[in-house]
């Protein structure tokens, strides 16, 4: 069963394949972390539709190198509608609908973001380009479940968050709603710079405390105070 799982990771062509195979092994020393995988990819070998499709489930890895990362956006599952998931947090492909909580991200980046124009469509591959990894908790979902791979994915992707912040330096983890922020004790906050804001789904960010949290220009600021280059958020 395993098998499966590593022959996905083979065929990243960055050096993220070799982080990821190295932490997979680590994780499968643990038996139930090991069963939960089995679990997932049995799910995964049914004709049940899985979204994104297998082929781009670490898509958010294959914009560049590990030491190339310099944010972390983490999101909570994919989007089990098809055609919407493609492999990278909160982004769709450029035909598709911008969703809800995009659409409070493009109005947060209007308002923090000197030039910010809201694009027509959701496809966030230019911040993956500078370094932005859009990592989902759960790397996979299946159709019209929420939620459904979120327990059998989380080991691996908690230890993807552990292993940034253990072997990397000045890495903006944005941590947004209280499924992220249950994230925040896996990272060193002696070395990394974490923000965090209620999530940008119209439910909770009408509350308040998404809205204004300028976590785009602090992340700029960061950079700037460490004297590397900043994130272009452009996407027009």
């Amino acid at each position: 069963m395993t098998f499966s799982l590593v022959k996905l990771i083979e065929k990243i062509d960055t050096n993220w394949k070799d982080h990821l195979l190295n932490i997979l092994n680590d994780v499968l020393k643990n038996q139930k972390q090991n069963c939960l995988i089995e679990k997932l990819l049995e799910d995964l070998e049914k004709d049940k539709p899985i979204y994104p499709p297998l082929n781009i489930i670490f898509n958010s890895m294959t914009k560049f190198n590990f030491e190339e990362t310099r944010v972390v956006i983490l999101g909570q599952d994919p989007y089990h509608t098809e055609n919407k998931a493609m492999g990278l947090s909160f982004s769709v492909p450029p035909e598709e609908g911008i969703p809800p909580s995009l659409r409070n991200i493009y109005k947060e980046l209007e308002s923090d973001i000197d030039d910010f124009v809201v694009p027509t469509g959701g496809d966030l591959s230019k911040w993956s380009d500078q370094g932005v990894l859009l990592l989902n908790s759960a790397l996979t979902v299946v159709e019209g479940r929420p939620n459904s791979h979120q327990k059998e994915w989380m080991f691996l992707t908690d230890a993807i968050i552990n292993h940034i912040s253990n072997e990397l330096d000045n890495v903006v983890f944005m941590l947004w709603g209280n499924f992220a922020k249950n994230k925040k004790h896996l990272i060193n906050q002696d070395k990394h710079l974490v923000l965090e804001a209620k999530h940008p789904s119209p439910i909770s960010a009408n509350r308040g405390g998404w809205f204004d949290s300028k976590h785009f220009s602090k992340t700029n600021q960061y950079f700037e105070s460490k004297n590397k280059p900043q994130i272009d958020w452009l996407l027009e």
